[in-house]
This record gives C-alpha cells, structure tokens and sequence, in this order.
C-alpha cells in the first residue's frame, strides 16, 4: 500500500497561506467548545441577520422556481439591478455586459487576477490589506508589492508612495475602500492624487475593492472609477456580505471594461458557473427596495465604533485612530513588546493576539498577515454589552503585563 507521503500536495497548496481570520474564529470556537466564555472579535461579519424583506424575496424566487442553473455573469434582472444601482449610488456608468456576478467578491477578485496576471506580473497593493489580496495574486502567477501606510498616515498610501513602487512589470494596482482591515476611507484629494500618478501610466489596471462601501461615516462614499482618466482601466469589485448582512449568500460583483468582463466571465464557467438563482432574485430585490435597513446597520456600526475607541483609549500603550468606515479598529499594540506577565513575553502581534485569547478568551487577529505586524484587528460587529465586556477583559489581562 503506497504511503501519503508518496502523493505530495502541489507547491501552489503547500506555499499557500491559510486565512487568517478563518483560523482565529476557528480557534474560537474550539475554545468556546472546551466550555470556555470566549468573545470573538475576529470575523468580518456583522451580527445582524439579513433584513427580512430580502429573505422573503428568497422565499418567493424558490416558490416561483428560480432553483436552476443561471447565466455565468448573473441574472440579467440583478445585472440591470447592479447598473441601475452603480449609477445611483457610484455615478459609474456600466452596460450589464460589464457586470458579472460570483460567488463572493473574494472570486470576483480571483477573477480579475487569473484573467489579467502572467507570471511575474507585479501587482501594487495599499498595505494594510485585506489578508486574501496577496494569496490570490500569488496563485494567479502574480508578483504582490507591498506599499505600506501606517497609524501616523491614517494607514493611507500616498500617491508618492505609489509613484516610487511602479515600474515596467506593474500590472495591476489593488486596494479598499473604505479598506479592510483598517477602516480608512479614501477621499476625493486623495484618489485625485493617485489618479495623477496613474495617469502618467496607462497600461496599469485599477482594482478597487468598495465591499463596505454602505458602512462610510464620511460625507460621500467615492470610487475612483468616476475619475475620467482612469474610468476605462478600473475594475470596481462590491457585494453584499457587508452592507445588507448577506454573508452566507455568497454573492459579489464587478463592474468592468468590457474585455476583463468577460475574460472573468470565461474563468467563472470554468470554476463555478453562475451564482445561486434564488440568491441572484433576491439580491436584485435588495438593491432595488427600501435601504432603511442598511441605513440602521451604518447608524449602529457608528456607535459602537465610538464606543470602542473609548475603551481602548483608556488602555495604556494602546494607540488608536479614527477610522471612517468598516467595522474594525486597527490599534498599534507595539508599546507591549517585550513586555511580560511572567510566563509569556510580547514579541510581536501574534503573541498579543495569543496572549489576549488565553488570558482575556478575547480573539482578535494579528496584523502580521494583513501586512501589519504592530497592529491587530478588532471587530466591532457585536453588540455593545459584548463590547464592553471585550475591552474590559482586554485592559485587565493587558495590566497583567510589565
């Protein structure tokens, strides 16, 4: 009988990086089911459950049949749905043949990069990031170049920062906003600057991640498609996880030029196919209803954001910013490095997160994979009591230390 070890897994898979975000819940709930009280922190999820006008609409796409196969790029219905909204709310012009839908905007992103990357293609990404960008550049053959911003810049490339890291193999330019993990919010001088630079360089590709575009406290959410010199080489990725509470929907979108529209297109027939039907109905219906809802979501996100930059500002060493969307703080914690309790000494921001988890049963995620190491991400997608308890927990396990 051959042995396991006779079968290797690919280099892809063994050099791939598990995610984050998902390891740490997972570690949660292994704790919480040793029979330990832990609050996790740690997934980008909001703990309201999807507006129930949107989950009837489910209901009766599957009482009227929808339950087959769709087209690869989405239901016309929700692709006219995207256009309509994207000029509403984005002033961002498309035709449907420039939407494609997917399961997620984690493969819209997959998407772009396997149509757009040959090996050693560079691709530029605003750091901090979101921990799948540079994997999923990686297994599309790219290149990923890391151009970092920290607290003192609100964590907000430059577009200095972004000329000097161009060079003759960059292909794409990758970021958020408002950005995950951080919450930075990009405004109109500061696209308008990085704009500049790319338009001295039309051969690059912007993608622009806007998932949690509905969850902006600034004036006016901006995408940098609307800028006229790049508006015909960006690729603007959004979704519904974030601003309708639809996680376990799986459904995400691009607008695009028409070429990359359907160069994705022809990637996803090959993967996955359309997303779900009923899925599909249904999320046309939440783009076209009543976003009250959403609106509420946005108004708490607000307060708890408020309220946990409080707390955490009542902790030594903790150094905080504001930030201007999402549902996450972004904290440097590296004032406790090579700080002790006795048993344990602070090195970096894993053994933060670690030390937190043990002692506080408190799970947040290191910044070290979001290209951070003196940072970690705190979700504030709980309620408020939980907060509390959370920030508690942490300022009194933190005290330990010395």
């Amino acid at each position: 009988m051959s042995s396991v070890s006779e079968f290797p897994l690919s280099q892809l898979i063994r050099n791939m990086q598990e995610s984050a975000t998902i390891k740490m819940a997972q570690v949660a709930r292994d704790l919480r089911a040793q029979g330990h009280d832990v609050i996790s922190l740690s997934v980008g999820e909001p703990d309201f459950d999807t507006p129930q006008h949107i989950k009837e609409a489910a209901k009766k796409a599957l009482d009227d049949g929808f339950t087959h196969y769709t087209p690869v790029p989405g239901l016309l219905e929700l692709r006219q749905a995207i256009v309509h909204k994207f000029k509403r709310d984005n002033n961002l012009e498309f035709e449907t043949s420039q939407i494609v839908v997917s399961n997620g905007a984690k493969q819209s992103i997959a998407n772009v990069c396997l149509s757009l990357l040959d090996d050693g293609d560079e691709v530029i990404i605003f750091t901090p990031y979101w921990v799948s960008y540079t994997e999923i550049v990686k297994m599309a053959r790219g290149v990923p170049v890391q151009i970092t911003a920290g607290i003192e810049q609100d964590y907000k490339v430059s577009a200095d920062q972004l000329s000097a890291a161009i060079n003759d193999k960059t292909k794409i330019v990758l970021f958020s906003s408002p950005c995950n993990p951080t919450g930075s919010v990009y405004q109109f001088d500061e696209l308008q600057a990085i704009v500049n630079v790319l338009a001295q360089h039309p051969n690059i590709i912007v993608v622009s991640d806007e998932i949690y575009e509905y969850i902006n406290f600034t004036d006016k959410h901006v995408s940098i498609g609307t800028f006229e010199v790049v508006k015909d080489r960006t690729v603007t990725v959004n979704g519904f996880s974030k601003g309708f509470a639809m996680t376990g929907w799986r459904l995400g979108y691009i607008g695009a030029p028409k070429w990359i529209a359907a160069a994705c297109s022809k990637v996803q027939g090959q993967f996955t196919s359309g997303a779900t039907c009923f899925g599909q109905k249904a999320a046309a219906y939440a783009l076209t209803a009543d976003q009250s809802a959403t609106a509420e979501m946005r108004a708490a996100f607000l307060r708890r954001r408020d309220l946990v930059i409080d707390l955490l500002n009542q902790i030594p060493g903790v150094k905080t910013n504001k930030p201007e969307g999402a549902f996450y703080i972004f904290p440097d914690i590296s004032n406790f490095f090579g700080k002790s309790d006795g048993n344990q000494t602070i090195e970096s921001a894993d053994d933060f997160s670690e030390f937190i988890l043990h002692h506080a049963h408190v799970a947040m995620v290191s910044g070290t994979p979001f290209g951070a190491p003196n940072c970690v991400r705190i979700s504030y997608a709980a309620a408020d009591e939980v907060l509390v308890e959370a920030m508690t927990r942490m300022k009194n396990a933190l005290a330990k230390l010395s």
